[in-house]
This record gives C-alpha cells, structure tokens and sequence, in this order.
C-alpha cells in the first residue's frame, strides 16, 4: 500500500533524495503508555514507511531508525552552523559580561578604599583637612624612621663654624588652618624637608630633601638645650681674648626673636630664658669665679643696622656713622656702651632695645623685623682696652630680601639691603672657614660692622637657622636649609672649615676701577651667580650708590646748615653797621656782595649734588621696573 501523497512528498527532497522527518526531543513529547521519551519520538511521529523505502535505506548501508537517534535530533549542516554562532555569540557575551564585572568590581574596591580613608579622617579628626593626603604620606614615611632626638646627655662638639637648625612647634594659627607640619628632625644632625608636589595627572606625592648639619633641634627642644649646643661653647671665647659670633637667621614668625630674646606669653616676652640673659649670665658667672683674677669690666651695646644706616637702640635711636681708621679698624662712632653689673641690668637694656626696635608689615608675618639687632657683650680691661667681644644678631626675616621688586622704594631699599648683607654674611662666614679666602666685609653695612668678629685666629661663630614647620611656610623653610646649608655644606664634599681657599677673586678681573665696596659686591655676585642675576647685581650696585649719594647728600646738608648759622650772625653784624650815622657804605656793599657770593657759590654745588641724587633715585626706579619684568 503506498502512502498518502503528502506522505510521500514529505519523504522526498529535491532532486529526488529521501529526506526524513526530524523526531522531535525527549523534552517536547512526553513518555505515553509506559514508554520511553526515546520510544515515544519514534514510534507515533515517525510516519509509515514502505518496504521499498526501507530497502533503499538498507541499500545505503543504515536504516531510518539508525538516523534518528532516540537521544537527539539529527546534527544537519545548517545546525552546526547555528550551533557554532551562539558559540561564538556567547564568547562574546562573555568578554563583555566580564569586562563590565571587572570594572564593577574595581569600583567596589574604590569605593571601600575611599570609605577606609574617609574612616581615617574622621579618626584622626581632618575630614575637611585639604592636605590629608600629604599628611598621610609624611605620617607614613615617618613611621619607618628611627628617632634619636638631641638631648642634654650628648656631647658638645668643637667648632670654629657652627651650623644648627631649629625647628619650631605649629603656631595657634597654623593649628586652626589645618596646616601641615612637613620638618622631621629624625636625630641631632639632620633634617628633612617633606616638600609636597603634584604631578601632570593631579597624581600627589612627596619630595624629601635631607639636610645635616652640626645640630638639629626639634618642636620639643628648649631655649636651654638649643643654648647649650649653640652659644655657650662660645662664651670661653671671648674671655680668652676671642671674638665669638652668633646669628639667628630664619623667616619672620620662625622663632628668632624667641630664641635670641626669650618666651612669649602673650604680647610679654620673658627675657630671662633668651639666649641674651642665658650667655650674659654664665658670662658674670666665670667673671665671678673662673676669671675673676683677670679684673675685666663688662659692658653692653645695643644697635640696629636698617636700610643700611646704623641706629643705636640705647640713645634714642639716634643715628651712627661707621667708620674705618688708618688701621683699617672699623668704628661705630657714638655707639654707646653701657656698663653692666649683673643679668637683671642686662634685662633691662634688651626688653628697652627690642620695644625700639624697627618693624613693618610683610607678606609672610604682619610684624615682620625690618632690621638686624645687635646686642654685644663687651669685656674691657682696666685702661678701657678691649679683651674680647661677643655679639649676638638677631637677623632681618629672610623673606624681607624678596621684596627687591615692590613698588614702593623705601620696601625695595630693605628688600635689596636684606639681601645682600645677608650674601655678605653667607660670604664672610666661609671665608672664615676657608684659610686665605678674602673677606668681603665691605658689601653690606651689617659685615662691615662686625669685621674683627671675621678675622684672626681666635675667632668663632654659630649660626642658628629657625624654620617654620607648616606646609603654608614650605618655601620659605627650604630658602632657610639651602643658605645654612651654603655656609658651612656639610655634604658629601665636607665642611669649608679648615680648607684652603681657592681665590675667586685673583680670576675676577672687573671692568673699570671699582671702590672697595663696589669691588667686594662685584665680587659677592659673582661667588652667587645662581642666585644673583645680572638685573639683581645692577639693582644691588645701584642701591649701594645710591646709598653713598645719599649719606653724602644728607652731610652736604649738615654743612649747609652749619653755614647758614655763620652767614646769619655776618649778617646780623653788616645790619649793625647800617645803624651808625657815618658808617661806610662802599665796605658794607663789599662785604654784603663777598657774604652773598659765598652763599651762591655753597648753595649752587649742594644744588648739583641734590641734582644727582634726583637723577639717582630715577634711575633705581627704572632698574627695578626691569627686575619686576624679569620675575615675571
């Protein structure tokens, strides 16, 4: 019996070729009668088959029920095709699936690491801190030093040079700005700088600079410990008929004038605990003891040097020329020395120098010190002769000698006198390091004053450097370590102390005859190339003549005055002539017409030297214009 014809066209494919009907899966028809999902895909779907048509399959070498497995359906061409396309759509998936799970699980880390973070701020109690990540950073590297801070224990070493730095706690003020304290002194004779930087990509990190020096001293050192280690090695000094030397140097607001005069409570400064009070008292000590045999006397003076003019703190302020003698002595003419018997006597004379003394406004502190104090303790034999000297400066702040470019002269005046007493300094101490090194004492009016403090043998100096601890004073505290550290590089190279000079200045060969001042500023500019440009030096040789013209200006005028008080009473006695009845008139005429031309002639050359100083004073404004553009 044949099939139906739909049967039969439902056997046959193109061309003729048998083709079976596919079983449908064990999944879509359910097992019927107790049969198997595999007998069920068979044996009701599969649809009657002829004799004929199973002997053509035998033929082929397999039957129909070989074709179709009662497991799965037939495997054709086009399925495998379909097949291999959700493969591959599913690899697909798949790299994108995890693509989007990797960068959700870096956020999931992100975020937890912000909430780590956020939990350590509001611990340590800087979440609105700016700087939290530098201070993480400096709290970090800190926590991998060794700490072996100088104590009263160590041993006081001896040098002619003395190179410490001290380090102040942050201030109520930096404390209420959150500010960052970036200064590690680690042990007694370095300190690092932790100097925040960011890069290209706002990417934080920290720059740390190691300086060395002789000492260090940290926030929880004490005026005490700091004069130990400084001032006191020197005191034996001057009682072996020495010159002893100690500076204070550092930015306004570092410690200075706390250091060198004494705590603060308040506005109320207790001198009894500055190194003033602490060196004139062991001073009165030995003179007591130790020395007392030596019947010395002991005095004090008090000074200012301020825009390059000398002022004494103890006389009113009035103002002191200096002066060189045929020795080549320097001498502060009129500074008055005051005789002092015991420390409270000494008290006095610094609590009355310091209330006088010349402060100003600065960007860096609202009361900033404008000028350099000196107070010298001066021990004298019985003939008056001098035996020895110590004196001890409280610098100007540093921060003063960027100021060479304000538009106000009398701030460029400071600004440029600041700067180059202090290179002056910087220079005059090496040189003392340094055997047969010139001196340059006569580039700044503070160098010059203290010129036998530079020279001979039994010379010391110390120089304290005071930085301020806070992120905000960060420029400024490096300045500081750089230039202490000129002054003596205690580096890989070694000290300057002890070496033998190289003589710049037998290669240094200025053009034109040069005064001895300008000769010794020629010659500071050019030993600090790096930090003096040309404009700088051209601004610096015009303040100083400037300077030279004003002082000679000012005595011109002096003159002029005391010339006038001589024309008046000639005056006053060629009027007394005309009250006589017969006096002569062709010798009054004479004499008044002599008195005139003698004021003419004195009026006339003071006249062309004001007229130079106005040309000066134009001229200083137009250098420091070019130096304005050159910072630009």
């Amino acid at each position: 019996m044949q099939p139906p014809p739909s049967a039969r066209a439902s056997t046959r494919g193109k061309k003729g070729r048998p083709s079976y009907a596919r079983a449908p899966s064990s999944q879509s028809l359910p097992a019927q009668n107790g049969s198997t999902p595999g007998d069920a895909s068979v044996g009701q779907n599969s649809p009657p088959t002829s004799d004929k048509q199973r002997g053509r399959g035998q033929q082929n070498g397999h039957t129909a029920d070989a074709m179709l497995p009662s497991s799965a359906p037939a495997a054709g061409p086009v399925q495998a095709v379909s097949k291999a396309n959700a493969a591959a759509a599913a690899r697909r998936k798949s790299n994108v699936v995890t693509e989007i799970e990797r960068l959700q699980k870096n956020r999931e880390e992100r975020r937890a690491r912000q909430a780590e973070l956020l939990q350590q701020k509001v611990d340590t109690g800087d979440v609105n801190n700016p700087n939290w990540a530098f201070m993480q950073m400096i709290r970090e590297f800190r926590s991998n030093l060794e700490y072996n801070p100088l104590t009263l224990s160590d041993p006081i070493e001896d040098h002619q040079i003395s190179v410490c730095v001290r380090k102040r706690p942050l201030n109520k003020r930096e404390l209420s700005k959150k500010d960052v304290d970036v200064i590690t002194a680690p042990n007694k004779d370095h300190v690092i700088l932790h100097e925040p930087k960011t890069k290209v990509d706002l990417t934080k990190y920290l720059e740390n600079q190691n300086f060395r020096f002789d000492y260090s001293f940290d926030d929880h050192s004490t005026n005490e410990i700091v004069y130990r280690y400084t001032a006191k090695p020197l005191i034996n000094t001057i009682f072996d008929g020495g010159m002893a030397t100690c500076f204070a140097y550092g930015q306004t607001g570092s410690g200075k004038t706390h250091t060198m005069g004494g705590d603060f409570s308040g506005k109320t400064q207790d001198c009894a605990k500055g190194v003033y009070a602490l060196a004139a008292k062991d001073v009165f000590k030995l003179l007591s003891a130790k020395y007392k045999k030596m019947d010395l006397h002991v005095g004090a003076s008090f000074f200012e040097i301020y825009s390059g003019k000398v002022f004494d703190l103890l006389n009113n302020k009035t103002k002191l020329r200096v002066l060189e003698d045929g020795k080549q002595t320097v001498q502060v003419v009129g500074l008055q020395e005051v005789n002092v018997h015991n420390v409270d006597d000494v008290l006095k004379l610094i609590a009355h120098g310091n209330n006088v003394r010349t402060s100003g406004q600065t960007s860096a502190n609202q009361h900033s010190s404008r000028s350099h104090a000196v107070f010298q303790i001066i021990l004298r034999k019985k003939n008056k002769k001098l035996h020895g000297k110590f004196s001890l400066i409280d610098l100007a702040g540093n921060e003063r000698g960027a100021d060479t470019s304000s538009s106000n002269r009398q701030t460029r005046m400071e600004g440029a006198e600041i700067n180059k007493s202090l290179l002056a300094l910087k220079e005059c101490i090496r040189a003392l390091g340094r055997k047969g090194a010139h001196l340059p004492f006569r580039a700044s009016k503070l160098t010059q004053v203290l010129r036998d403090s530079f020279i001979g043998d039994n010379t010391r100096t110390c120089m304290i450097a005071m930085i301020s601890p806070g992120l905000s004073s960060c420029e400024h505290t490096l300045n500081t370590l750089r230039y202490a550290n000129r002054v003596k590089e205690l580096g890989p190279g070694g000290s300057v102390e002890g070496k033998v000079a190289i003589r710049e200045e037998d290669n240094f060969s200025p053009t034109g005859a040069l005064s001895p001042q300008s000769s010794d500023l020629a010659l500071l500019c050019t030993q600090n190339e790096e930090e003096v440009s040309a404009e700088l030096y051209t601004f610096h040789e015009a303040v100083s003549h400037l300077q030279e013209i004003e002082e000679e200006v000012v005595d011109e005028h002096r003159n002029l005055i005391a010339a006038s008080r001589h024309w008046l009473e000639d005056d006053e006695q060629l009027i007394s002539l005309t009250d006589e009845v017969d006096y002569d008139v062709e010798a009054y005429a004479q004499q008044l017409q002599d008195l005139c031309k003698g004021k003419m002639v004195a009026l006339q050359k003071f006249e062309a030297r004001l007229a130079s100083f106005r040309t000066q004073l134009t001229e200083e404004e137009a250098m420091s214009k070019n130096i304005k553009r050159s910072y630009k």
